[in-house]
């Protein structure tokens, strides 16, 4: 057959123990179309046509296309270019400073890494010929596939690996990777001092590279593989230790080793890339592809009209039907590898409260907004945590089922008392919040108005501004805000720096010593998945109880993929862009 199903992965993906990743990965996302991450299918492993089994509902599953004849002219017609909708990118195209999963989208289609995520959610050799760690798992040597080229034909070197170490570890470095986390020896001395070379980064030969680290982690590995190769000569040339501005000056201007090479980028519009005819593993087979921006508004239309070839919709029962009675779109549906939250910002002194933070948890009914938005496709979540994570537990979890009386309980052992208009009041301060909310988003369109009657039911006014993604997440990274809502898209390993103080993808301020001090012993137990789970459940136990944000939900993902496109594989762990070079257009 000629794609697989969803279904069996799934299944498979649960029970699979899933090695490691890359600390500090997550990818924000804009809830209703986000990114998960996908994979490449390998000699059509797992493939199989079965429907989901009675009780399922038929909440998840790949389900092909009863009536590929129906199929646009639009869309026929186009035989050399596949055309996927999605959010617009910001523009921040480099492997070191993407923010959202959109620019991710772009990123994967155009640089590579030694090790490549699979669709289980371990790492596999890609740019790596071999990966060999010493038995005290102190010392990690790749060695690089020989003939890898840059689209401007410039062969690739391990001294690119090292430009890319240096970029990560530059004092001036303000991306979200955590290169110091890996503590490879030299790298403070290289990032706080004078050292103009990273001592633990050894060049064997153009081909051959070793990383000497501190400490061995459960990441190590795959943290140190999964590092995108830059051309040294492109990006180097005028670059400086310690200014970061040449780097950034060409976000927009890529060039890297990939299937495709971008040509054009509209904001707001579109992305277009041509085919990289020496890329390594072998020229893609469509010449031309496209990132076309499209809105929870218009990619249906847009689908239905062949304008776009696949796009992630938002899966609801309205939308799943919509796209069925096309009759030509394939719809591949799995649970999400992430989770909708709404933020705090914990430098905000009425959020400091871990009382407020419960009361607003308790007061919000998250069960009927996810009904009201989702259906079957979604559940309410209390931990910052997929379920499809080994790591994941709902063992002593409060599910904080809607409450109101509890939430009025603790906001009153908070010290806020109803003001003579009704509203809460505290040393003076009214309780209002000042909601960031999402332009044309379904989530917030059906969130903001039981947002705004739950709390208003507390004594608590929300004021919303509406904004686009990106524009929020400019607010987000410059701290000027009280609440948004938005989501994370995860990492297979349940490391990150979300939640952790000072991290480097913690835009929130907020802070916890246990949380801290349990996210560490996880990254540092070498005993497996399962002992690593014992920690990491202790640590969600930990934030159920604090409530660093407002766990919404675990939705399904969904893609709607024209029936003449073949060759791409969907899971939970991988992005699409992994397997467009084997993609075909019938």
């Amino acid at each position: 057959m000629k794609k697989r199903m969803s279904l069996l992965l799934v299944m498979l993906l649960m029970a699979v123990s899933v090695l490691a990743a890359c600390s500090g990965g997550n990818s924000a996302e804009e809830s209703g179309d986000t990114g998960t991450q996908q994979e490449a299918p390998a000699n059509n492993e797992g493939e199989n046509t079965e429907e989901p089994s009675e009780g399922e509902e038929e909440s998840y599953g790949y389900f092909e296309a009863e009536d590929p004849s129906a199929n646009p002219t639009t869309a026929t017609d186009r035989t050399d270019t596949l055309i996927v909708g999605m959010t617009s990118p910001k523009g921040v195209f480099n492997p070191y400073f993407w923010q959202t999963a959109y620019d991710k989208y772009v990123v994967n289609t155009i640089f590579d890494t030694f090790l490549e995520v699979s669709g289980d959610g371990t790492y596999t050799e890609s740019l790596a010929e071999s990966v060999d760690v010493s038995e005290d798992g102190l010392k990690y040597t790749f060695k690089l596939k020989p003939g890898v080229t840059y689209t401007d034909g410039t062969p690739m070197t391990v001294n690119d690996y090292v430009f890319a170490m240096k970029i990560m570890l530059d004092p001036a470095y303000d991306g979200e990777s955590d290169m110091m986390s890996m503590k490879i020896v030299g790298s403070k001395e290289y990032k706080e001092g004078d050292a103009t070379e990273i001592s633990g980064i050894k060049v064997i030969d153009d081909l051959t590279v070793e990383v000497t680290v501190e400490e061995a982690t459960a990441l190590t590995r795959d943290y140190l593989g999964d590092v995108a190769l830059i051309p040294e000569h492109y990006y180097g040339k005028d670059f400086k230790k310690g200014d970061m501005d040449s780097l950034k000056t060409l976000h927009d201007k890529p060039l890297g080793s990939g299937p495709y090479i971008m040509t054009k980028f509209s904001p707001g519009q579109e992305v277009v890339f041509e085919a990289n005819e020496n890329y390594f593993k072998g020229a893609p087979k469509i010449k031309n592809l496209v990132y076309k921006t499209t809105t929870d508004e218009t990619m249906l239309p847009m689908l239905q009209s062949g304008e776009i070839d696949m796009d992630m919709i938002t899966v609801s029962e309205d939308n799943v039907e919509e796209v069925k009675m096309m009759g030509f779109l394939d719809l591949n549906i799995f649970p999400t590898n992430g989770y909708g939250y709404v933020a705090f910002n914990h430098n905000v002194e009425k959020f400091q409260d871990q009382k407020v933070r419960q009361a607003l948890m308790y007061g919000l009914n998250r069960a009927e907004i996810v009904e009201s938005i989702y259906g079957i496709y979604a559940n309410p979540l209390n931990i910052p945590e997929s379920s499809v994570s080994w790591a994941f537990t709902d063992e002593n979890v409060e599910t904080y089922d809607f409450d109101p009386e509890k939430a009025k309980e603790l906001l009153a052992e908070a010290g806020w008392a109803a003001g003579a208009d009704g509203v809460l009041e505290k040393d003076g301060q009214k309780f209002t919040i000042d909601f960031s909310a999402t332009a044309d988003n379904p989530v917030v369109e059906a969130l903001l108005p039981i947002m705004t009657a739950n709390y208003q039911d507390l004594g608590i006014e929300i004021k919303a501004e509406t904004l686009d993604f990106n524009a929020i997440m400019d607010k987000k990274d410059q701290g000027n805000f009280e609440m948004f809502f938005a989501a994370w898209g995860l990492t297979p390993d349940p490391d990150n720096t979300v939640y952790i103080t000072d991290g480097a993808q913690n835009d929130t301020g907020y802070s916890n010593a246990t949380v801290d001090e349990l996210m560490q012993k996880g990254k540092m137990e070498l005993g497996g998945p399962e002992a690593r789970a014992e920690i990491y459940k202790q640590m969600y136990q930990e934030m159920n109880k604090d409530l660093p944000n407002l766990f919404l939900y675990q939705r399904r993902d969904g893609w709607a993929i024209n029936s003449r496109v073949n060759g791409l594989d969907i899971t939970a762990y991988k992005d699409f862009p992994y397997s467009l070079y084997q993609a075909t257009l019938e």
